[in-house]
């Protein structure tokens, strides 16, 4: 009897110090509605050291983890946010660029050696279903080590990569519908930004994208956009200390939206909320949130939040 006793106390302290430690990490238990969490706000590949992860966002329904764009360090700052990776169920990626597909493939098998319990549903611009195998190619010594050794599922069997060829509703499930609509970054010719519907709330994500009058129709009405921006009077200081600084500065301005024209969208779009994003350049520390903000001000007079990594919307 004694034993007995011991034995449940011992399960009811650490269910008890459990729940303490997921109050601590943030992690909802059976939270509804949509939340909303900016993992990395630095825009481009370059690994900062100010404080912001490459790009990623993930939204919360439900409980139920949406991450959209995997720059590099999405895995760190899944767990930073609370969320442990083996929880993961959706990714999106915007377009194929390195800051926002190079940890597609890891955040995906950090999830799967984590005990991942169900499938991944991975949505992006055509050649993802190509990037997807492309990863297991390279990491197969490895994956078929830990089958064998550790008893592990076969993750080429977990993870369901969809192209999308073209805009229109990606997903519907009780939860939310996601759409997308092509955007304006050349060169790439598929570059999405993504419409998530919720019961509660509706965010929409621009991912990169020069100024798009479409886009504001897309995001007509929404209680969030979450929109990219460059600040140029930076850019022509960067450029100043860079060898091809010439094309650089001419894809820059011709890929990412000012101040002003992020203001435009907002405003046109009617939108409740609008969080600046994906910063161009985002590892100048010198530029203040009144600076990013400022210029959009001029159009848009609903709130404006200047992003900054791990925070809720």
């Amino acid at each position: 009897m004694e034993q007995n006793r011991r034995q449940f106390l011992t399960c009811a302290a650490g269910f008890m110090l459990s729940g303490s430690l997921l109050c601590r990490l943030g992690i909802s238990q059976g939270k509804k509605g949509t939340r909303v969490i900016l993992l990395g706000t630095k825009g481009g590949p370059r690994v900062g050291a100010t404080g912001r992860s490459n790009p990623s966002t993930l939204i919360l329904n439900n409980d139920v983890p949406y991450v959209i764009d995997c720059g590099y360090g999405t895995s760190r700052q899944l767990l930073a946010a609370g969320v442990p990776l083996n929880r993961l169920r959706y990714i999106f990626i915007t377009h194929h660029h390195s800051d926002h597909n190079l940890e597609y493939g890891t955040l995906f098998y950090n999830a799967w050696v984590t005990g991942l319990p169900t499938r991944i549903d991975a949505y992006g611009p055509a050649g993802l279903e190509k990037m997807t195998q492309d990863f297991f190619s390279y990491m197969k010594l490895d994956i078929d080590v830990r089958i064998e050794d550790e008893g592990r599922p076969d993750p080429r069997r977990m993870i369901f990569a969809h192209d999308i060829n073209k805009p229109g509703m990606v997903l519907q499930n009780e939860d939310v519908k996601v759409s997308a609509v092509l955007v304006r970054h050349p060169l790439v010719k598929q570059a999405y930004a993504y419409r998530f519907d919720a019961k509660d709330r509706s965010v929409v994500i621009s991912g990169d994208t020069t100024y798009a009058p479409e886009l504001a129709d897309f995001a007509k009405g929404a209680d969030v956009l979450i929109h990219e921006v460059i600040y140029p009077p930076a850019i022509e200081a960067l450029v100043r200390r860079l060898p091809n600084a010439t094309r650089l500065r001419e894809h820059l301005l011709a890929s990412h939206t000012v101040p002003e024209d992020v203001g435009k969208i907002a405003a046109q779009a009617g939108v409740r909320t609008l969080v600046l994003t994906h910063f161009v350049p985002g590892d100048d520390p010198s530029i203040t949130d009144e600076q990013w903000a400022v210029g959009v001000r001029k159009h848009f007079t609903g709130r404006i939040i200047v992003g900054k990594d791990l925070m809720e919307i």
